[in-house]
Order: structure tokens, then sequence, then C-alpha cells
């Protein structure tokens, strides 16, 4: 398995510049920011959302995890869920279990970004893999995936 093939085909279709860089298996964003030798600032994990019958994508950080409580007053979910592995399975069918890229137009998911992230030049993430990830600029990031911005680390 490789870079997701729906996400090369959606950078590749709207020009945009981007990077795969390889790295040893990783299973954290923390241990990925460090084989591909970034601060963990710059590396967006993806934690999946559910809620009210629906699932949105929360990206933050290596360093940090989304705080539930201040998730639901930035999304309006009531009582949000972290999803489960097989929930996961489901809804990213071509993607390593926890390994999806930050890009819900790719999935029907709706997409939030920590503030913290909006604060970088660049922003790297997983793409499909443990073992690659994608490095672009912050500003094309934001630009396509449309994220709503809100303060939810923890």
């Amino acid at each position: 398995m490789t870079v997701s093939s729906r996400l090369s085909q959606y950078l590749k279709e709207n020009k945009v510049g981007y990077e795969v860089v390889p790295h040893n298996v990783t299973y954290s964003a923390q241990h990925t920011a460090a084989s591909v030798h970034a601060p963990g600032r710059e590396v967006a994990k993806v934690v999946v959302i559910k809620g009210g019958g629906e699932y949105v994508m929360a990206v933050v950080d290596a360093p940090h995890q989304v705080n539930l409580k201040k998730f639901a007053a930035v999304s309006g979910m009531k009582d949000p869920a972290v999803a489960g592995e097989a929930e996961l399975k489901e809804l990213f069918p071509e993607c390593e279990l926890g390994a999806m890229p930050p890009f819900g137009v790719l999935y029907g998911l709706k997409v939030y970004v920590d503030r913290q992230l909006d604060e970088d030049e660049e922003i790297i993430f997983n793409a499909g893999t443990h073992f690659e990830v994608v490095r672009m600029k912050y500003a094309d990031f934001k630009n396509l995936a449309q994220p709503t911005l809100g303060d939810f680390a923890g």
C-alpha cells in the first residue's frame, strides 16, 4: 500500500505541489515527526470523531490530543466520542488503520483543524500508510480542505 490514490489524484487535479517523504514504519504522530526530522507541531494527526449519527475529522498537531469537551463547543456536536477501529476500516478502506489523510472531502467528512496548526507554513500528514507522509504548504492544504478552525487541542 502506498499514498492514498484518492489523495494523490485530488492533489494532482488541483495542481498542488507536495512531497512524499518515506520513513520508517511508525504508529504515532510523535514518532512520525521524529522519523521525518520535523517538529511535532508541523505533523498533523487525524482523529475521527463521531456523534449525532455523523463522523468528522478533528486534526491536531502531533504533541496534542483532541479535548472532546472543547471539540463539542467548537463543533456543536453533542456527546462526541472517538471512532473505533471497525468504523475507521469502513470509512477509509484504502488506508492503513489510523493513517488517513486530513482531507474530509475525499470521504464525505467535515474537517476541523486546531488553530495551532493554522500558524505553520507547512503541514505533514499520513497519506494512507504508516511509512510515508505528505509534506505540503499549509496554505494549499487549507484552501483544498476548507477546514473549520477552532481551539480544541488538549
